[in-house]
């Protein structure tokens, strides 16, 4: 099979195309031919190094077909797509004409859509569901605060709570990207300063939960924002991995205020985080009828890794954008 590897740590050029071995299923995986894959800044971290070692191949999800499941359960030739379970960090992922999954990473779609947007949902939607509905407990007519708005992941999750009847703020470094975040039905867009706990004093706009992607540097913030019952989840780090130096809960928590992490890559599709809990035929009716606007923004194509990477980081992408395979 033909597959895409990290030659070593460092920029997008360092991924390159080769032939490998074509990988075979053991008891309790799924072989999958991949026909599409997502494009995520873990990927981009993991080329980097900055993860330390990881697999040859990456590439955390893959929208594709059962080629071969030694359990009988998946017949060959089922749509499926598939999250993590390991893939690009533990075992070689889904940057590869073929992979082998975990079966409880492997979900079946009942979906029309094409490869591409099939694609564009898994790692983002579920990331978001599980942020959103399991750490945050958002409820309906509740406010809350995404920090990291222009994200996949953050217009995924801006998604989500506004179809479920929540008030969303939104937040981005440009003004120019407010109407996109509007667009997706955020009641208003925060220009984010490093210090959106002023500004959402000056509103009067309490805000009970907050949904950060941007991480250690925003932490204190964040937390500053929400009222005395608030919640915060932070699920990324789009400000940097630098550690939030000198935290003090007595002095940096307020009272009464939860906060919590949610890391998709260590956690989603394990016994504790299943992905069967993620409503994923439900969210691609709703892409379908067009409720959720959740298409790819670019397609490559899999000799464009290198340029697919290089958009990828320079954040110019403003949404998910995915690779097809053949």
């Amino acid at each position: 099979m033909q597959a895409i590897v990290i030659s070593t740590y460092g920029a997008p050029e360092v991924l390159h195309l080769t032939d490998l071995p074509d990988p075979v299923p053991a008891q309790g995986e799924v072989l999958i031919r991949v026909k599409a894959f997502g494009l995520n800044h873990a990927e981009a971290y993991m080329r980097a190094g900055a993860w330390g070692e990881v697999a040859a191949v990456p590439g955390i999800e893959c929208a594709g077909v059962v080629e071969a499941d030694p359990s009988g359960r998946l017949a060959p030739g089922a749509r499926v797509v598939a999250i993590l379970g390991g893939m690009g960090r533990t075992r070689n992922g889904s940057y590869a004409e073929l992979v082998t999954v975990p079966a409880a990473n492997v979900a079946v779609v009942n979906s029309s859509l094409g490869w591409a947007e099939l694609a564009a949902v898994p790692e983002v939607y579920a990331t978001a569901w599980y942020g959103l509905f399991g750490n945050l407990n958002l409820q309906a007519g509740e406010r809350v605060l995404v920090r990291g708005a222009t994200s996949s992941l953050g217009q995924a999750a801006v998604n989500l709570a506004v179809d479920h009847g929540a008030r969303v703020l939104a937040t981005t470094r440009n003004p120019a990207h407010a109407p996109l975040l509007k667009g997706l039905g955020a009641e208003d867009v925060l220009i984010d300063d490093g210090r959106l706990a002023a500004q959402v004093d000056r509103r009067a706009t309490p805000v009970d939960a907050v949904f950060d992607l941007i991480g250690n540097s925003a932490l204190r913030d964040s937390l500053a924002t929400v009222g005395p019952r608030g919640r915060v989840c932070q699920l990324g780090f789009l400000g940097g991995f630098e550690p939030v130096r000198g935290f003090d809960p007595i002095a940096d928590l307020p009272t009464g205020v939860q906060l919590s992490f949610f890391g998709s890559a260590f956690v989603l599709g394990g016994p504790e985080f299943p992905l069967a809990d993620v409503p994923l035929d439900a969210i691609y009716a709703k892409v379908e009828s067009g409720a959720l606007r959740a298409g790819p923004v670019r397609v490559f194509r899999f000799d464009e890794i290198v340029e697919a990477h290089r958009v990828m980081e320079s954040g110019e992408a403003l949404g998910k954008m995915t690779v097809t395979v053949g």
